[in-house]
């Protein structure tokens, strides 16, 4: 017996085989951007925005 192929099927087939991994991916880029020790001067500076005085 085949299996009928619906519009449904092939979504869910797309989004579990593209898109889970590409925003994992992304998501991995972020975390991996917002903790290198090069980018903490700036974040440090942007955190101290609103307490300044000027």
């Amino acid at each position: 017996m085949k299996a009928i192929l619906t519009v449904h099927n092939l979504a869910s087939d797309i989004v579990t085989t593209i898109w889970t991994p590409l925003f994992v991916g992304i998501f991995l880029a972020i975390v991996a951007y917002a903790f290198w020790p090069r980018n903490k001067a700036a974040f440090d500076e942007a955190a101290s925005l609103p307490l300044r005085e000027e």
